[in-house]
């Protein structure tokens, strides 16, 4: 088998490395592993008429088997596409890993794609099914569908059909679909899966040209859910059950490695945002949910940073000095490391205590632990200010190709404007430096995609 392949249905040589040989594991294989441990703690968290309701794993898991049978009776085809355009949710979930216990390939599309952009994926992935949330998703692919000649159905999963077309369904109708598919027809497709073939596309945002599909094995999954998460400090639920907020584009690898696929290894609890979360509705969720873990994208700290600089600019004078006073004290003290002296050091302890502490809660960040800023670098201005909030960003570096993090910091691995050190197991490599040292990083180990959909020449 070689390293790479084209085809949606190849297998890959897996890079296995003598200090990470972990067995290689499918999705559904991570799944069981996961409800043997984890069945009745809560798995999903979505807000329906200002309440949070709650599915267990177990729950999660049985509604996925419903969902990859329905999937199968509307007639997924092997290694084809169920492609998912809509904002995170448990349905979003749900579909993605029925989608892979049926044997096909989850692709997210962005919610902000126009129809001829959602046309180009599901064309070049063979999306036999589409599940999209809402009537303004729908009326793309209604424009679209009869351009897609692999498109059987589409499944509408927030709004109610105001139109009734041919092979369109509500999320509770589709689910029912699947009940006379047997158990045994499910599992005879699960148990002939392999971890070294496709599970997961990404597609990349085609700034050079098309996009390209990213494909992702079932053990680039699980082995970066494992291992990736694990270098960053997040723990088993048998230890700590992780609590996350999950708002950013799951079409993205970035979110979907760490809200979708690390949440089932570890048995996380994740909360969903509301959709216009990055509009400001964010801190109101963390505020409820207090996660222990939080990930955001450099613009989405700086928006915190903007907000927090602008309510203390309209704040008293007292005030202001008051946090002034602190941040500077905490920044210091995490500059400096423990180099200070014991009075400093009090000081300190009572800045937190006074101030600080304050301003995290009021963020909804006063339970997390780990706070983690990947896809772009981020600036000295945040890092510092958050510093000064006794806040660590641990900065990650990846791409859709290495199955988000390959390099990633965390509480036992930071250094300032440092993205850590690569992951046990995987390996960075400068190639053709010049004169000023700068060349192409090429990576290794199981991070490292299958190839390009499609695209041989790639």
């Amino acid at each position: 088998e070689s390293l790479w392949t084209s085809s949606a249905d190849g297998r890959v040589r897996l890079r296995i490395d003598n200090s990470c040989p972990q067995t290689p594991i499918t999705v559904h294989q991570m799944f069981k592993e996961s409800l043997e441990k984890y069945g009745s703690l809560n798995a999903l968290a979505s807000k329906k008429n200002g309440k949070w309701e709650k599915i267990t794993f177990s729950e999660y898991y049985c509604l996925s088997r419903k969902a990859a049978k329905s999937f199968l009776k509307l007639g997924l085809e092997q290694f084809h596409s169920v492609a998912i355009l809509g904002f995170n949710s448990p349905e979003w979930f749900i579909s993605a890993v029925g989608a892979v216990f049926a044997g096909g390939i989850v692709t997210g599309i962005y919610t902000t794609n126009s129809p001829e952009a959602c046309h180009y994926i599901a064309h070049d992935s063979k999306t036999d099914i589409m599940v999209v949330e809402n009537q303004k998703q729908l009326d793309k692919i209604m424009q679209i569908w009869n351009r897609l000649p692999h498109l059987k159905a589409v499944v509408l999963y927030k709004d109610s059909i105001a139109e009734r077309h041919p092979n369109l369904y509500t999320m509770e109708e589709f689910l029912e679909l699947g009940g006379d598919v047997s158990d045994s027809t499910l599992d005879d497709i699960i148990n002939s899966q392999k971890p070294n073939q496709c599970c997961v596309l990404i597609y990349t945002s085609g700034t050079t040209g098309k996009p390209k599909g990213a494909m992702l094995s079932h053990d680039n999954i699980t082995w970066t859910s494992a291992h990736c998460s694990r270098a960053g400090g997040m723990q088993p639920a048998e230890v700590q059950q992780e609590s996350i907020v999950s708002y950013l584009p799951l079409s993205h690898i970035a979110a979907q490695i760490y809200d979708l696929w690390t949440g089932i290894k570890w048995g996380e609890q994740v909360y969903f945002a509301e959709p216009d979360a990055l509009k400001g509705s964010l801190i109101n969720t963390l505020k409820e949910v207090q996660p222990t873990s939080h990930m955001g994208v450099p613009r989405v700290w700086e928006k915190i940073m903007e907000k927090l600089k602008d309510a203390s600019a309209q704040s008293g004078f007292m005030k202001k000095k008051m946090l002034s006073w602190a941040m500077s004290l905490s920044l210091e003290r995490n500059l400096s490391g423990s180099n200070s002296s014991d009075l400093k050091q009090l000081w300190t302890r009572l800045a937190d205590y006074l101030v600080l502490a304050k301003i995290r809660s009021a963020l909804g960040l006063s339970s997390c632990q780990k706070h983690f800023s990947g896809a772009a670098p981020l600036n000295t201005e945040t890092l510092y200010f958050f510093l000064g909030l006794n806040i660590t960003l641990y900065e990650a570096y990846g791409m859709s190709e290495t199955t988000g993090p390959h390099c990633l910091s965390g509480p036992y691995i930071y250094r300032q404007h440092s993205c850590g050190k690569p992951a046990p197991g995987c390996r960075v490599k400068l190639v053709d430096k010049d004169t000023e040292g700068n060349g192409e990083i090429c990576f290794w180990g199981r991070t490292v995609f299958m190839g390009y959909l499609n695209m041989e020449d790639r």
